[in-house]
């Protein structure tokens, strides 16, 4: 098991998302990054968005619009609050810009 899987399952244990308060979940590739609203009791993937198709200066450009992106889906589906689940990451570089960008938009962390 990887370092980035200890730290996920260590981040798991304590995030979950509700009806009231989904998760928005990370998930970051050497190319793209991904990112998921999910309600955990239902199980159920509410809003997603990705970065396959975006143009950018450079990574963090594309990640503030994917978080972006994932927010404004989020408050048509009426959803307003989350909580925000890295993934074992770091909350460093493109995954700060997303949470950023999602910020900017209008969710609440």
């Amino acid at each position: 098991m990887s370092n980035r899987q200890r730290r996920k399952l260590k981040i798991r244990k304590k995030i979950f998302g509700t009806k009231t308060r989904p998760r928005l979940c990370v998930f970051r590739s050497l190319k793209n990054i991904y990112a998921q609203i999910i309600n955990d009791e239902s199980g159920t993937t509410l809003v997603s968005a990705k970065s396959k198709s975006r143009q950018g200066k450079n990574n963090l450009e594309i990640a503030k619009a994917v978080g972006e992106e994932i927010a404004k889906k989020a408050l048509a589906k009426k959803i307003t609050t989350i909580c925000f689940d890295r993934a074992g990451y770091a909350y460093h570089g493109s995954v700060k810009a997303l949470a950023e960008g999602a910020r900017e938009a209008g969710l609440k962390f």
